[in-house]
């Protein structure tokens, strides 16, 4: 049998121009090697390509180099299938780089290899040799994000200003910041104003009356952001900023800043208790999960409707369905599932009702799918589903025939159609999945991209670059720059740390069916990828 052919790239590389005059020099050597190399691997079916990938009097320690580039570009367009060098040093120098390089690599299905170092990922060793290498390089990384909390860390407790977008009401004067006096008066104004009508969302209204405008600045590239009404989440930041009372803030810890106050310490305690005050309302009135989708509709399976509840660990929280018998402390009238989670069971019957195609569009399919559910009966091993077929111009002959995952089985009853699935909960990995008889995920995998996810992993991109960049010192800082809540942002550099399979599958759309930025809201994002890997993906 023929072998496949490989289309082979090699890739050369010299730090400096001495010697590139000359007829034959370290650029030609090298790529003579690389082309021996190919050529030995003949009958693997590998191919040398005639495009030449040469960098002269470029160092290894940046990835500016314009052979490199179009290399990078080729095997992004899928010409390449193989790239071939003489050493690792000659493709960079720089940990970091090269992970970078290799996961665009992997991400195309490309092979590397090294000629001199045995280094070829086409074979198990070569692969396991990679992962190694990556292995320090993400220690790497992670090593110098702890360098970087630290110094940021120990700046702060001097009470320094560590850069990114100033406040309202002060500009940056190297490590502090300098009041300006214009901009200092419309502070103490918010504050004072505040305490006289007593909630934020009719100060918002009244500063907006008033013409009152976020902070204008401009940005190293020209771009100008800001000069836009205060909505309610800049406001509650502003309030709450102990930077106007001369205070440097780092995590849960307070420190005397460098710069003058602007707001007296009396002033602002006074909004604080205020706020503290509004908090404790709203989360008296929050105190049951918003939206549950099945609220109504669930029932155990001896027939006790199931009521959406929470829980919290922390700052997380956890939704589920529990048995109004074991809510009443009457566990044993229960039936043999009494509680079960929320997005699980959410998940399970979006996924059914897409499979019969009860869903209109392709976009959100829930109100469609709410429309036409009538019940969802759930076991410790067995979920039915009862959906009306009145508006459904679909024969039963096409609905029976439907593909449907093992264990799952359909059964008409006049205007109904019921849904039988045989599901199981387990353990996996720390967490609880729910599988069918075959012991696969009991939920398909859809690929469909999810907008406010994919944007979200890009804005979280962006704000960890900006932390690294010292462009911003605080989650308050990229919110104020983004225009952005702050919940919102910490929620989006979560992803940013997430393992790179996980943010590959977000982008193309091929993660479970129930993942959402609501979901990792609920259930937050383990550190580890492996946990990671098991909990979400």
């Amino acid at each position: 049998m023929k072998a496949k052919t490989l289309r082979c790239a090699v890739y050369t590389r010299k730090s400096t121009e001495e010697g590139l005059e000359q007829d034959f020099n370290s650029l030609h050597a090298q790529r003579q090697a690389g082309e021996a190399y190919v050529l030995s691997q003949t009958g693997e079916g590998w191919v040398a390509l005639p495009e030449q990938y040469d960098d002269g009097g470029f160092s290894g320690g940046t990835m500016d180099r314009p052979a490199l580039k179009r290399l990078l570009d080729d095997v992004d367009r899928g010409l390449i299938d193989v790239v071939v060098v003489y050493k690792v040093d000659r493709l960079t120098r720089a940990l970091n780089d090269f992970a970078k390089i290799v996961e665009r690599f992997d991400a195309r299905g490309v092979s590397f290899v090294s000629v001199t170092q045995a280094f070829n990922t086409t074979s198990s060793m070569g692969r396991l040799t990679l992962n190694v290498l990556l292995s320090f390089a993400q220690f790497e990384r992670e090593v110098t994000g702890e360098r970087i909390r630290d110094k940021i860390a120990a700046s702060k407790a001097k009470g320094m200003w560590m850069g990114g977008v100033p406040p309202l009401g002060y500009a940056p004067n190297g490590r502090t910041l300098a009041i300006v006096e214009s901009e200092a008066e419309t502070v103490r104004h918010v504050f004072r104003r505040y305490l006289e009508l007593g909630s934020v969302s009719a100060l918002r209204d009244d500063l907006a009356a008033a013409g009152v405008v976020s902070k204008v600045t401009t940005s190293a590239r020209g771009v100008s952001r800001g000069g836009v009404p205060l909505e309610r989440g800049t406001l509650y930041h502003l309030l709450a900023n102990r930077i106007y009372v001369g205070q440097i803030v780092h995590k849960d810890q307070v420190f005397p800043g460098q710069h003058a106050a602007i707001v007296d310490a009396e002033l602002f305690e006074a909004v604080q208790s205020l706020l503290a005050t509004q908090a404790v309302r709203k989360r008296a009135t929050a105190a049951t999960p918003s939206n549950p989708k099945l609220t109504g509709l669930i029932v155990d399976d001896v027939g006790q409707p199931m009521t959406p509840v929470s829980t919290f660990n922390g700052s997380q929280r956890y939704r589920y369905y529990a048995s109004s018998a074991l809510i009443n402390s009457r566990k044993a009238e229960a039936g043999s599932l009494p509680r079960v989670a929320a997005g699980d069971i959410e998940d399970l019957v979006v996924d059914r009702g897409r499979r019969l195609g009860l869903a209109a569009g392709e976009g959100d399919a829930w109100p469609g799918l709410r429309r036409r559910l009538r019940q969802v009966r759930v076991g410790k091993h067995r979920v039915r589903m009862v959906w009306s077929l009145e508006d459904i111009d679909v024969p039963h002959r096409t609905l029976a025939a439907t593909p449907l995952p093992p264990g799952d089985a359909i059964i008409f009853d006049g205007q109904s159609l019921i849904l039988d699935s045989e599901i199981t909960i387990k353990t996996r990995g720390g967490a609880r999945v729910m599988v069918g008889p075959n012991g696969q995920p009991a939920i398909e995998r859809q690929r469909m991209t999810d907008p406010a996810l994919v944007k979200a992993l890009i804005r979280g991109e962006q704000f960890k670059r900006m932390l690294l960049d010292g462009d911003a010192g605080s989650i308050a800082d990229l919110a104020a720059a983004s225009r952005a809540r702050p919940s919102y942002v910490k929620r989006a550099l979560r992803l940013a740390f997430l393992a790179p399979t996980i943010k590959r599958a977000i982008l193309e759309g091929t993660t479970s069916a129930g993942l959402s930025l609501e979901r990792l809201r609920d259930h937050g994002v383990p550190d580890l990828w492996s946990e990671q890997l098991a909990a979400i993906n």
